[in-house]
């Protein structure tokens, strides 16, 4: 049995990538979404509460269709 390493390491460096690419956009959607939260403790936000939520929305839309497309893959 031979095992083709250089197919393998491609599939890991792209499964690796995405899986960054995912947690990275839930992060920001996750800043985005705490933009509209008023805290005392906290210093005011550097964007509006509708920006936050445009760009929460943006990046968990993408890092959803992002693991939709790979659902998709994996089942078909």
């Amino acid at each position: 049995m031979h095992i083709a390493w250089g197919p393998l390491l491609v599939v890991f460096v792209v499964t690796f990538g995405v899986a960054v690419a995912v947690v990275v956009l839930v992060s920001f959607g996750l800043v985005g979404l705490s933009a509209r939260t008023v805290s005392p403790e906290r210093p005011p936000a550097r964007v509006s509460a509708r920006a936050g939520m445009i760009i929460a929305g943006l990046c968990l839309l993408v890092a959803a269709a992002i693991t939709a497309f790979g659902v998709y893959i994996i089942v078909g």
